[in-house]
């Protein structure tokens, strides 16, 4: 059974930076692309960023390229969302996830989630 564990979450001023971090069940997680998705409060989940396991090809929702950087330690089973100039619109539980396709499209793990705030 493979786990996802994010942390990272917090509260933080408009303009600010929060990384969060997902660790993975290490037998297959070099395998899979890992992504980020997120849900805020009366919306539905919407993908945020990915990144593919062999190439290393990443992808990113419109509204946060730029500002957000996908990244994954293979050996450390961790795939890092570094998030900068943060936005009132970046509220909300952040989720990791883990496809076996080359991309993501439909994920095989989710994690339990990580709240990010945003204030003003």
């Amino acid at each position: 059974q493979v786990q996802l564990v994010e942390s990272g979450g917090g509260l933080v001023q408009a303009g600010g930076s929060l990384r969060l971090s997902c660790a993975a069940s290490g037998r297959i997680f070099s395998t899979y692309t890992m992504g980020w998705f997120r849900q805020a409060p009366g919306k539905e989940r919407e993908f945020v960023a990915s990144i593919s396991w062999g190439s290393g090809n990443t992808n990113y929702l419109h509204s946060v390229k730029g500002r957000f950087t996908i990244s994954r330690d293979n050996a450390a089973s961790t795939v890092y969302l570094q998030m900068n100039s943060l936005k009132l619109e970046d509220t909300a539980v952040y989720y990791c996830a883990a496809d076996s396709g080359l991309v993501m499209s439909s994920p095989d793990y989710w994690g339990k989630g990580t709240l990010v705030t945003v204030s003003s």
